[in-house]
């Protein structure tokens, strides 16, 4: 039994505790827990009723150390939404489209992206950075032109895998120079529509049900868009 008293003894172990920059191979597990923290905040209370002492208090960080990885709130927030965006697109890699005729294999990447977009915290981010538009209007327009893009590489991507060996291969909407108009076009008329009523308040699992033949639906318009040169 130590004979410190223990008020020095207490400090004798706050003393043995590691403080400043962590190691590198623990640098990413405190970004994790600083990005989990704000996601849970700004879901609970939107970007303005969010405080960085709550962030910092659920994070087990200190803000210094947010200040040191994140500049603002603002800031944070975006890393937030990015790192949403950025495991949905992880789902398409390796994905690769299933069917036979090109309608098939359009209507498998539409359902694949509706599913994966109904679930997790996609849609309820979307609604938080579109409530603070009025306040933040610059943040909430680089949040969506920077989500929008990051999309579209993606589906780029696999409209032009898709479109291999058919005779849509020849048009022009899906030339190389094009494929990131077309993938947009795409995103807008099978993607949006069903995004907008789950904004509005429709339940996902309502939405899901409806997925299939509100894709069979906008794929046969968007082909018929491509084949007659509506897609510029």
């Amino acid at each position: 039994m130590s004979r410190l008293p223990v008020k020095e003894r207490r400090l004798q172990g706050r003393s043995a505790v590691r403080t400043g920059r962590p190691p590198k191979e623990r640098a990413g597990e405190v970004d994790e827990r600083i990005l989990d923290a704000a996601r849970r905040v700004f879901l609970e209370r939107g970007l303005a009723g969010a405080s960085m002492e709550e962030i910092a208090g659920l994070a087990c960080a200190g803000k210094p150390t947010i200040y040191a990885r994140f500049a603002s709130k603002e800031a944070l927030f975006t890393a937030v939404v990015m790192r949403n965006v950025a495991a949905t697109i992880g789902h398409f890699e390796g994905y690769a489209p299933t069917g036979t005729s090109m309608e098939e294999r359009l209507t498998s990447v539409g359902a694949t992206i509706l599913h994966w977009a109904l679930v997790g915290d996609t849609v309820d981010l979307m609604r938080v950075s579109i409530a603070e538009s009025r306040r933040f209007p610059d943040l909430a327009s680089s949040v969506h032109i920077m989500a929008c893009q990051r999309a579209e590489e993606p589906v780029a991507r696999l409209l032009g895998e898709a479109a291999q060996s058919e005779e849509l291969a020849s048009l022009p909407a899906f030339a190389p120079q094009r494929l990131a108009a077309t993938a947009q076009f795409f995103i807008d008329v099978v993607f949006m529509p069903m995004i907008l009523r789950a904004l509005f308040g429709e339940k996902p699992d309502a939405l899901r049900a409806e997925i299939g033949p509100h894709v069979a639906r906008s794929v046969a318009f968007f082909l018929a868009a491509c084949r007659h040169g509506g897609v510029n």
